[in-house]
């Protein structure tokens, strides 16, 4: 018997991979999203989190910037 899972490959940095199976392991979308770690840029998760995967980043990274003030 074949098992199909549909998902999506991700190719990151190190820093956002171990991020996203931190996030993983936490169970921060109430569930398990990682698939398969393939390799040190590369993991294969499913194919219906990424829209919210791809929100949660975009307001990380929105609170990580600083605004640049003119002298």
């Amino acid at each position: 018997m074949v098992n199909v899972l549909k998902g999506v490959l991700v190719e990151c940095d190190p820093a956002m991979k171990q991020l996203l199976l931190h996030l993983d392991e936490t169970n921060e979308f109430g569930r398990k999203f990682v698939i398969q770690d393939l390799d040190e840029t590369h993991l294969f998760i499913s194919a219906d989190i990424v829209e919210t995967l791809q929100d949660r980043i975009d307001d990380l990274m929105d609170r990580l910037s600083f605004p640049l003030a003119e002298k």
